[in-house]
């Protein structure tokens, strides 16, 4: 299974919601916390092209945030990829 890196806030009802579906499904993940740091939240923008949070990778696969996440979930591929 590749690795799940989940950059997130604390706050954040996206991550959270996003960490639930990957919770559920058994998935490991790595989360980085952006809150208070703005150099990590700043390599996270860079690396995703994004300033929002969550921001997940499975493997190398840049998936986004949780709404495209759960779209890959209602499109059948997200198993597909946790297994790659």
């Amino acid at each position: 299974m590749p690795e799940v890196l989940v950059y997130s806030s604390a706050w954040c009802p996206y991550c959270i919601r996003a960490k639930q579906l990957l919770t559920s499904k058994g998935v490991a993940f790595r989360e980085i916390s952006v809150d208070g740091q703005p150099d990590v939240r700043a390599e996270m923008s860079r690396k995703a092209g994004r300033t929002s949070v969550p921001q997940i990778w499975i493997g190398s696969t840049h998936v986004g945030g949780c709404d495209d996440l759960y779209a890959l979930e209602r499109a059948g591929k997200l198993d597909a990829l946790l297994q790659a």
